[in-house]
């Protein structure tokens, strides 16, 4: 199931990701704002799954009725999109990395991986429509200011960091998955294979195959199992930020920007 952002009423997902018009909780009730139903939803998510999030799952949380949430949240599509706005604050924006523009860019994508481990659910939510939110807004600041002064232009430093961004959001979905198998299928790994090798052995040929079963059997022992979701980020990051690396010195670097064109 995948839930996409930037469904609700542009004006009150505006209004609410900026905390433009915010209400006091009602007399005899229990104190709410906006930001506490946020973080409720987003336990939700972390806990159950963006599919079971609801607006009464979120209200059973806070141990109120559910009609009380609406004074401040229009709705399920305006929360979803603030709770994606209200996680990408979580994302460390350091100034000072050392490793020039390349060690930059592999912070950002190391920073967007944890973000996904720790919300899984966000796996689950396609934001090609951001939410313009504050924390989106200013983390997609930062990341440009990554690649900013090194020769390229304004729609190639975003290509750059559509590119990692990109990068990760698929990684970390095959991360998720992979963390998540177990606790769907109660088998480990291991087990699985264990589970299936008599019955492979018995249909496979490896003289039919042998390149599969040479590189099936190196990686097999290196990561223990068919797929090693962390062996795959590096390796893939390292040879996205090598293909960036490529991109940037075809470019001819304008004298003002001399003094900034770092590795």
């Amino acid at each position: 199931m995948t839930e996409y952002t930037g469904r609700g009423d542009p004006a009150r997902s505006l209004a609410i990701l900026w905390r433009t018009g915010e209400r006091a909780s009602r007399k005899g009730k229990p104190d709410l704002s906006v930001d506490l139903i946020v973080r409720a939803a987003i336990e939700v998510a972390d806990a159950e799954g963006i599919a079971a999030l609801s607006m009464r799952k979120v209200a059973e949380r806070l141990g109120v009725g559910t009609m009380s949430l609406y004074t401040y949240v229009p709705g399920k599509a305006e929360l979803l999109d603030v709770m994606l706005d209200t996680v990408c604050g979580e994302v460390a924006m350091p100034e000072d990395v050392p490793g020039g523009w390349r060690g930059r860019l592999e912070l950002i994508a190391r920073e967007n991986l944890a973000l996904f481990q720790r919300h899984p659910w966000m796996s689950q939510v396609s934001a090609s429509r951001p939410p313009l939110g504050p924390n989106i807004v200013a983390k997609y600041d930062y990341e440009l200011r990554a690649v900013d002064g090194i020769g390229l232009d304004d729609l190639e430093m975003d290509s750059v960091i559509t590119l990692i961004d990109g990068y990760v959001a698929g990684a970390a979905r095959g991360a998720v998955e992979a963390a998540q198998a177990e606790g769907s299928t109660g088998m480990t790994d291991e087990e699985w294979w264990y589970a299936h090798s008599p019955f492979f052995a018995k249909v496979f040929d490896p003289a039919r195959y042998p390149i599969a079963t040479r590189v099936g059997a190196a990686a097999g022992e290196a990561h223990n199992a068919a797929y090693d979701p962390r062996h795959a980020f590096e390796f893939g990051l390292q040879r996205v930020l090598d293909g960036i690396e490529t991109f940037i010195g075809s470019h001819a670097v304008r004298p003002a920007e001399s003094g900034d064109a770092e590795r």
